[in-house]
């Protein structure tokens, strides 16, 4: 029991870990940690370099999510190594844990991160996926309500454990929802300062695609 939940644990910090937010970035020839909020986040990204950029660094670090979360149910379902449904969802369950830990605090970029958001999400589509459309619609509704990505992030967070409580999710998959929202929402404490003082940016389209030589 104990080597596969250290595999998943590895694994999914080591895949959490790849700071794809940077590489595109250091792509487009900036360091991402000196540009913007100075986060890899995929929504950093996205104001610093434009759309395309932003959104391939949010599918990328979701991917991260998904796999962390979905090799080891692939790996029983192929008969890949015995282990019990309940065990395999704990192995799962921790693999994305890790993956939030590593994206969050990576041990390749000095244990500077991203918020884990577009992580969680991959790892949530694989282990919940009907939970994770509702916490999509509130996350819509909120940003194009507001504007504020960081409000729309809090409030997807706080809808995954509820949505799970009420779509009867096995207890592990809600403790998860509650754990990996609070840890997002904890990570979010700033925003939420400045939401409340009415300081938060608001996102705003930009005109046409920046070039890195505009960016201070």
């Amino acid at each position: 029991m104990l080597i596969p939940l250290l595999i998943a644990a590895l694994a999914g910090y080591l895949l959490g870990a790849t700071p794809f937010g940077y590489l595109v970035a250091r792509a487009y020839g900036i360091n991402i940690f000196e540009h913007g909020s100075k986060s890899p986040g995929a929504t950093n990204v996205k104001r610093v370099l434009g759309k395309k950029a932003g959104n391939t660094v949010f599918a990328l670090d979701a991917v991260k999510g998904a796999l962390a979360a979905g090799w080891p149910l692939a790996a029983a379902k192929l008969g890949l190594w015995a282990l019990s449904a309940d065990l395999c969802l704990s192995v799962s369950v921790l693999g994305l844990l890790c993956a939030v830990l590593g994206h969050s605090f990576s041990c390749f970029t000095r244990f500077k991160g991203g918020k884990g958001v577009a992580t969680s999400a991959g790892g949530f589509v694989v282990l919940m996926p009907v939970v994770t459309l509702v916490a999509l619609a509130v996350w819509l509704g909120t940003f194009y309500a507001s504007r504020y990505v960081s409000l729309a992030s809090i409030l997807a967070a706080v809808a995954i454990p509820v949505a799970a409580f009420f779509l009867h999710e096995p207890a592990l998959i809600i403790g998860l929802g509650a754990l990996i929202g609070g840890f997002v929402i904890f990570l979010h404490r700033a925003n939420i300062k400045r939401l409340l003082n009415g300081t938060e940016n608001r996102f705003v389209k930009k005109p046409a695609e920046t070039t890195p030589s505009s960016q201070s």
